[in-house]
């Protein structure tokens, strides 16, 4: 008897040592969506900037996988958040550009919008958004508030031109600043706060951090070195909202430097709080990088080898870093060519909650690619753009087409580039490959849905 007993009770320890607890087996990973705000696909040291280093990303991106072909939804800030936030692409989504509201805010998302944090909500999640909102004014069927938990930052992209405000939102409580504390750091701190508040809860994190944008301002305690490195711009003044700035070279520098080390700061925070292996950490940004308020992206090959810059739907406008870590999940040092955009997030977070994605997204979900399985592939993805005389654009494979001038043109030609072989868009080769062009004409024209809001062809 005494031996039965013995024998049973190391049967159960045995088993014990390999059983998973249900908490365990049903917890859901934490989602942490950090997107900066007019980064070029050249502006982290792990996507080659030189000038320098983001090692906090870069040790990210080393300890997971980072993509070569991710693109941004748009190639300005409203309509990326729009696509990022809904799994459409802007000839689907309902915000196609950047449309003010007075005094503060951006025309507003419809009241009963499906949206990641709403879908997340129903899968147990607490949501909080910390930075940039941009979807919606101050007490607007779309202010922030009606989608995320928590919210602390700028609703209104214009108040974000300056890292100096008079006031922020936490979700529809203005909170009034003294016009001299550095927003960046304020916002950075409360999303912290939230990490720790809801560290035994799954959370959703979204960072739509207002670094690098113009303005070009930094904390002058983070601009001095800089200012040593890149003396010859100490007399150029950068001029645009809030105080100018001297040496907006080393402002940006600067910039990318403090948001980096915040980086590190969230990655400290998750493993001291022992959930660092259940948080899976997206980095991106909304669109290529601004020539606004004296920053240079040439000076720092913030595009690499890419051609254009916010605004334009050259891969330098549209193309975007991104970077995923999920420690046991998504394999270290990872590379991928997979073509995917900021559209796809909405069902891979679904995936990655457990809930059932909604029918009709232009998104695919991005979790087997992330965990090493066989990744569906897009058709193509598509962009279109009103302002500048409107512009559409369609990745096929390693094609790449684009047309300009639409709003004069409807019958726009369309220019082609072979993105393997010429990844600066340098020759149009469309007279070359008819068929291929045609191809695109078909795929622009059945993407595009009219929008009364944001015209985009001559006679809509």
């Amino acid at each position: 008897m005494k031996w039965t007993i013995h024998w049973l009770a190391m049967t159960l320890f045995v088993c014990s040592m390999f059983m998973v607890t249900p908490s365990q087996a049903e917890r859901k990973p934490n989602i942490i969506y950090l997107m900066l705000d007019d980064a070029g696909y050249g502006d982290f040291s792990c996507y080659g900037q030189k000038y320098f280093k983001t090692p906090n990303i870069d040790r990210i991106a080393a300890e997971g996988m980072r993509f070569t072909d991710h693109y941004s939804a748009s190639t300005v800030c409203a309509p990326t958040r729009c696509s990022l936030m809904t799994g459409l692409h802007t000839g689907h989504c309902v915000v196609r550009g950047n449309r003010e509201v007075r005094p503060e805010g951006q025309a507003p998302m419809p009241a009963d919008i499906v949206t990641i944090p709403r879908l997340l909500k129903k899968a147990g999640y607490v949501t909080g958004a910390f930075g940039k909102w941009g979807l919606g004014a101050p007490g607007s069927p779309s202010d922030p508030a009606e989608h995320f938990d928590l919210f602390f930052g700028y609703n209104c992209q214009r108040e974000a031109h300056t890292f100096y405000p008079t006031h922020l939102w936490q979700n529809k409580e203005k909170v009034t600043l003294d016009g001299k504390t550095y927003s960046h750091d304020v916002i950075h701190a409360q999303s912290l706060h939230f990490i720790r508040d809801n560290k035994d809860k799954p959370f959703f994190l979204y960072l739509p951090v207002t670094i690098p944008h113009a303005a070009m301002h930094a904390p002058e305690d983070e601009m001095k070195p800089w200012r040593k490195q890149f003396p010859q711009f100490e007399n150029v003044i950068g001029k645009y909202r809030g105080p100018h700035v001297r040496n907006p070279v080393a402002a940006f520098a600067a910039m990318m430097t403090r948001l980096d080390r915040g980086v590190g700061e969230i990655s400290a925070l998750l493993k001291e709080l022992k959930i660092d292996e259940h948080t899976i950490i997206f980095i991106t940004s909304d669109n290529g990088p601004h020539l606004e308020g004296g920053h240079r992206p040439k000076f720092f090959d913030s595009n690499g080898p890419l051609k254009g810059f916010k605004r334009d739907l050259y891969e330098g406008g549209i193309r975007a870093p991104l970077i995923a870590r999920w420690p046991g999940k998504v394999k270290a040092k990872s590379v991928s060519g997979h073509i995917s955009a900021h559209w796809d997030m909405l069902p891979t977070m679904c995936e990655l909650a457990g809930i059932e994605t909604p029918a009709n997204l232009d998104g695919l979900s991005m979790v087997n690619e992330l965990t090493g399985k066989p990744q569906k592939a897009h058709d193509y993805l598509y962009w279109e753009f009103s302002p500048q005389g409107g512009k559409q654009a369609v990745r096929m494979g390693d094609w790449k087409g684009i047309r300009l001038g639409l709003r004069k043109n409807r019958d726009a030609p369309v220019m082609l580039f072979n993105l393997k072989d010429d990844i600066g868009e340098n020759k149009n080769i469309a007279d070359q490959h008819p068929k291929v062009a045609a191809k695109m004409l078909a795929i622009m024209n059945e993407a595009h849905v009219k929008s009364d809001a944001f015209p985009l062809l001559a006679g809509e």
